[in-house]
């Protein structure tokens, strides 16, 4: 069998594409050959730009990364279950579904990719279970006023799944790009976070009964963006806020606590669901279905379901499709010009 071709990145942030010997396939490993595969903006970026500005060659000389793709089965490792040679799956996990042209995957972080759905659209499993992870982390009700602030894929996802769910959206960001897919997609409302005024747009929206929920889904600092929303949320009588906050992006806050935060609940929303980078769960073991309803491979196959039925449209996302080889370019443009980009797939 020919090398893997895998994308790296170095100490100093910069993008190369390599080849390296196939790994040897692991006890409950399914090993899956590449059609598609979704650069993450946020946390794939987000650690390049931060060696960019702080490298350091003690750490490492170079990783492979990726964590989200899809393909074809070719080869099944031991004890893995209900998956065969031939399958269509979609995959995550960093350090699993790399951005390469073969992957192996441990067996309960692949989904089978059902019938209907494009690798490209299955590429976006892991961003779309992250999405829907914070969706079921803010317990929305049908009628709640919603907020999404910052419209990146997460938040993208988040906005379409809080649709669904009956809610009424709106969503804050300063990309034009970003603002248009959400109106596309059928959010309520939009926002230019630096053209208008957010507090009064918000309030009007939520015919002043103000937000039950806000999700914050972008990275870095955030506490003006967190202060922002917090005067939009609801107000009791006694001049607490009301309701709840969900941070997804990797954010930091200078809060003081608790009178300025009023009755706000918040939820950090990490990752996936229950079993990821649980090796045990990884590789085959599984919770008791009856206490851990929705973990990681339910959320994957349901955000799935969603997009085959038409309820959720990720393909309208996909802004660039570039080869395997064009990495460091896609990832140039999402770094240097996030307004013009948004879904960039990578085809091996």
């Amino acid at each position: 069998m020919e090398k893997r071709i895998c994308a790296f990145y170095n100490y100093k942030g910069e993008i190369f594409v390599e080849e390296e010997p196939i790994p040897n396939l692991k006890e409950g490993e399914i090993f899956v050959k590449v059609h598609a595969s979704l650069i993450s903006p946020g946390t794939e970026l987000g650690n390049i730009i931060k060696l960019r500005k702080n490298p350091d060659p003690t750490k490492f000389k170079k990783r492979p990364f990726g964590y989200s793709n899809s393909g074809v089965i070719i080869e099944v490792g031991k004890n893995c279950k209900n998956f065969k040679v031939g399958d269509r799956v979609a995959c995550m996990g960093a350090s699993y579904a790399l951005h390469s042209n073969y992957a192996s995957i441990p067996q309960n972080l692949c989904v089978s990719l059902p019938e209907g759905i494009s690798y490209e659209e299955g590429s976006f499993c892991h961003l779309g279970a992250t999405a829907l992870w914070a969706v079921r982390r803010g317990t929305l009700e049908i009628g709640e006023n919603v907020a999404v602030i910052g419209l990146g894929i997460i938040g993208q996802i988040i906005c379409q799944l809080a649709m669904i769910s009956g809610t009424h959206v709106i969503g804050w960001d300063k990309f034009e790009l970003r603002l248009k897919k959400a109106k596309e997609n059928g959010i309520c409302e939009v926002i230019n976070i630096e053209k208008e005024d957010v507090i009064t747009k918000t309030l009007e929206f939520s015919r002043n009964y103000g937000i039950d929920t806000g999700f914050i889904c972008f990275g870095g600092e955030a506490t003006d963006t967190f202060n922002l929303l917090l005067k939009t949320m609801k107000t009791a009588p006694d001049t607490h806020k009301m309701g709840k906050i969900v941070i997804v992006g990797g954010v930091e806050l200078n809060m003081k606590f608790p009178v300025p935060l009023g009755n706000i609940n918040i939820y950090p929303s990490s990752r996936t669901g229950p079993g990821y980078h649980d090796k045990q769960w990884e590789y085959g073991d599984d919770y008791p279905p009856v206490f851990i309803q929705w973990n990681t491979k339910r959320n994957l196959e349901e955000i799935l379901l969603l997009i085959k039925e038409k309820r959720i449209n990720v393909k309208s996302l996909i802004t660039d499709k570039l080869s395997l080889t064009q990495i460091s370019e896609g990832c140039e443009k999402l770094i240097q010009h996030p307004e013009k980009s948004l879904g960039v797939i990578l085809i091996p």
